[in-house]
């Protein structure tokens, strides 16, 4: 049943153009996430309706990330929500890059993944981690999830499709 309703969300999500930046830590599960969205339907003859910038999380590859989220629908940032050794990182990170004045009024999403693992953070230790009430300058969610599993993917996937709708 929930295969079938993913799949009919898919279906929506594909005759609208969305595009979305994917960003966080190294090892978040990035690349995880954007697979499960798009079921592995990527290939070179596909009519581009999606266009997702799955950007590398490492230090020497932080400073390219603005430039990749300029025009976006939605921001999507993957923190590892069992790894909390980075959330410090990755609240500085993310407050950098969402004070830079051109990326103002983007939606932003923050997914806690790896809800599958023992001693994952909880949605509301990510947004106090993260400094999340903070950002007062566009709209914020903050949903736990599991790329390996795709739980949650659903609730991922309806944030996605009322952006493409905007």
């Amino acid at each position: 049943m929930l295969r079938a309703w993913l799949n009919w969300l898919r279906s929506l999500f594909w005759s609208t153009t969305l595009d979305i930046a994917c960003i966080g830590m190294q090892n978040a599960g990035k690349t995880s996430l954007v697979n499960v969205l798009t079921d592995n339907r990527f290939s070179e003859s596909m009519i581009p309706t999606l266009k997702v910038w799955d950007l590398a999380g490492q230090p020497r590859f932080r400073s390219i990330w603005e430039r990749y989220c300029v025009g976006v629908s939605a921001i999507v940032w993957v923190l590892d929500s069992a790894d909390r050794d980075t959330f410090p990182t990755a609240r500085a990170e993310l407050h950098a890059l969402l004070d830079k004045p051109e990326l103002r009024a983007i939606p932003l999403l923050v997914l806690a993944n790896k809800n599958d693992l023992d001693d994952h953070a909880t949605v509301d230790e990510v947004i106090k981690a993260l400094a999340l009430s903070t950002i007062t300058n566009r709209e914020v969610s903050c949903y736990s999830i599991s790329a390996k599993s795709s739980r949650n993917i659903d609730i991922t996937l309806a944030w996605l499709m009322k952006r493409a709708a905007h």
